[in-house]
């Protein structure tokens, strides 16, 4: 499916494998800037087709002095002067300017990582604004190369604490660089920076909006799916697929056929709530298939987690296709798209995914619906929500009237409880012990007046036994974990500080109230290093 067109005021990151590349592109984000990704070794043509008002080069893990280091293309300079484009390079991408421009880039004698104080040198710069100079600030830093000699026509308008560059600037050329990451929240004024740097600098237009998108993507699945076809929806109940699929259906009406189906990895009683919710607040017109027997006895001995999101991902799709050749009985065509939530983390921690171009960054796990797709399936794909985070698809959710205690509903990874049970999902009797011990946490969570200021929360159903003593005897039994994050776009996320008391009282009514278990054990890990879900 086509990329939605927008406004000339587009900010491009090229990006070089920066874990922070999501970072720039959400923080311009909320400056109302659309910014879009594309990776650093895109064509020049394809850069240019996105007409940017700015383009940034990210950080990223490699030496400018590497044989396969990875560089914008030839001619990129002279496009930009050319254009009236300016272009800002973050860390490897500041390197990346001073080595193709001719200066000299070298291996720091001492490395700079984590915090570190800079001062803003020279005379007046346009990348902090007037009257800086002398001014101390704190930044993130996070490289060993260094820039030794700068390109001709290039100022030092900061400097670290050990004297390395840590800014540098062409004005006449409009090319700026940054040695450290402004946006991240260790660099305090790193947003003040960047903020000055689009509007005043650039004289970027804060002017997107989500309806601007919203009326893009329609624009956009009108032009694709032809007046006589019909689309199939796969909802899972979450809110992604469910603003997806309102979207559609707001482009093509009862053309849009949404399936929700049941593959025996749902939470408590989760079938019954979705589709009353789907029939009561949300109009959508929706078949429920039942196919819990044919997921459980394909993932049937099955303990790797990449293993289990391809097979739920392959099944999903022979269920689609089932529906599609029941589509086409009655309607007499049978539907050629398939409509999916899935969002730019996904695409992210799936890279590199199909389409994207994306080759400097690694797979962290595959989300059956970017990853988990059969090469051959038949069916294309749309995608409505895949340049959005979290956050902006509930903003996206509130404009086309979804019901604002389903747009709070805490993200539901698309494999289900597959990926909660760790090791084997149909051993012994462990779904069901996890969906009555998840039950009592979100209830829990529910009562406790906290179900809002948590980005997600759930148990995991863990492989081991523990002994212990209930009813004065000696106890075999199973393990649970209880995960609770923050965060703004499930990109990175911070684990969430219960109270001693709320954590003493869950546990006591897990292990009084759900047979087999009698240990309870809480994950206080962030992201980074772990990823939100367990598998």
């Amino acid at each position: 499916m086509e990329t939605p067109t927008m406004k000339p005021d587009t900010v491009l990151i090229l990006d070089f494998g920066s874990q922070y590349t999501h970072l720039i592109t959400r923080r311009i984000r909320s400056l109302n800037v659309f910014s879009l990704v594309l990776s650093g070794t895109s064509s020049l043509k394809q850069i240019s087709s996105h007409n940017p008002r700015v383009v940034i080069l990210s950080g990223g893990p490699h030496s400018v002095h590497a044989p396969d280091a990875p560089s914008f293309p030839e001619g990129f300079v002279e496009w930009a002067e050319g254009n009236g484009v300016h272009v800002l390079g973050i860390c490897y991408g500041l390197q990346l300017i001073v080595q193709r421009l001719g200066g000299v880039v070298v291996e720091g004698e001492s490395k700079e990582y984590g915090k570190m104080e800079i001062e803003v040198k020279g005379g007046e710069s346009e990348i902090f604004g007037k009257g800086r100079v002398g001014e101390k600030q704190v930044v993130w830093m996070s490289h060993g190369d260094e820039a030794l000699k700068l390109p001709d026509g290039f100022e030092v308008v900061a400097q670290s604490a050990q004297g390395a560059v840590a800014a540098l600037e062409n004005r006449g050329r409009r090319i700026y660089g940054l040695q450290y990451h402004p946006e991240v929240t260790h660099s305090p004024k790193g947003m003040e920076t960047l903020k000055h740097f689009l509007f005043d600098v650039c004289g970027v237009s804060a002017d997107w909006k989500m309806e601007d998108l919203m009326e893009e993507e329609i624009k956009v699945i009108n032009n694709t799916v032809a007046a006589d076809e019909h689309v199939i929806c796969a909802l899972s109940g979450g809110v992604d697929s469910t603003v997806a699929a309102t979207l559609v259906h707001k482009a093509i009406g009862d053309r849009l056929h949404c399936i929700f189906v049941d593959n025996g990895l749902l939470r408590y009683k989760e079938q019954e709530r979705v589709m009353d919710t789907f029939e009561r607040d949300l109009h959508l017109p929706v078949t429920c298939v039942d196919a819990s027997e044919q997921f459980l006895s394909q993932l049937k001995g099955v303990v790797d987690p990449e293993t289990k999101r391809k097979i739920i991902g392959k099944e999903f799709i022979n269920i689609f296709d089932q529906f599609a050749h029941e589509l086409e009985k009655k309607h007499g065509k049978k539907p050629a798209f398939l409509v999916q939530g899935t969002l730019y983390p996904d695409v992210i921690e799936s890279c590199p995914p199909p389409g994207t171009d994306r080759t400097h960054s690694h797979t962290i796990k595959s989300h059956h619906n970017v990853g988990g797709l059969p090469k051959d399936m038949k069916l294309k794909l749309i995608e409505p929500l895949k340049l959005l985070f979290k956050d902006e698809v509930r903003e996206l959710g509130r404009i086309l009237n979804v019901p604002v205690g389903f747009l709070k509903r805490h993200p539901f990874p698309g494999p289900g409880l597959a990926v909660r049970v760790l090791g084997d999902v149909t051993q012994g009797n462990a779904l069901e012990v996890l969906r009555q011990v998840d039950e009592i946490f979100i209830q829990s969570i529910r009562d406790a007046g906290l179900y809002d200021s948590i980005w997600q929360a759930f148990a995991v159903f863990l492989p081991v036994r523990s002994v212990g003593v209930q009813g004065d005897k000696r106890t075999h039994s199973h393990v649970v974990a209880l995960r609770a994050v923050t965060s703004q776009d499930g990109m990175t996320a911070d684990w969430f500080n219960f109270e001693h008391k709320f954590l003493d009282d869950v546990s006591r009514k897990i292990c009084n109230s759900v047979q087999g278990v009698n240990r309870v054990v809480q994950d206080i890990t962030s992201k980074p290093p772990s990823t939100i879900e367990w598998e």
